[in-house]
């Protein structure tokens, strides 16, 4: 079992920056997959970036090149650096994790970012 706390969202102009947090409970070092999905008002939840094992990262088409993520394994946290916002990004954030990226087992309650024009 594995805990997860996002941290970090908030209301932010267009081109601005925010940077989500999650806090796993316990060591992250042997988990699998962990990342991050959102999900904006009436879509579906989405892939926004993960790990996919080790350090083996993907993203999704629309944050390449703006969005990064990281981990901190001493801290068991997982990082999303997002730069140059824009609009479309506003949605609930969540942190997800376990052996696989596409069905993760563990999920935090998310953070709302949204991203004002």
């Amino acid at each position: 079992q594995v805990q997860l706390v996002e941290s970090g969202g908030g209301l932010v102009q267009a081109g601005g920056s925010l940077r989500l947090s999650c806090a796993a409970s316990r060591s992250i070092f042997g988990i699998i997959a962990m990342g991050w999905y959102r999900q904006a008002p009436g879509k579906q939840r989405e892939l926004v970036a993960t790990f996919t094992g080790g350090f083996s990262t993907l993203y999704a088409g629309s944050v390449k090149g703006r969005f990064t993520i990281s981990r901190d394994n001493a801290k068991n946290t997982v990082y999303l650096q997002m730069n140059s916002l824009k609009p479309e990004d506003t949605a609930v954030y969540y942190c997800g994790a376990g052996d696989s990226y596409s069905s993760f087992t563990y999920w935090g309650q998310g953070t709302q970012v949204t991203v004002s024009s």
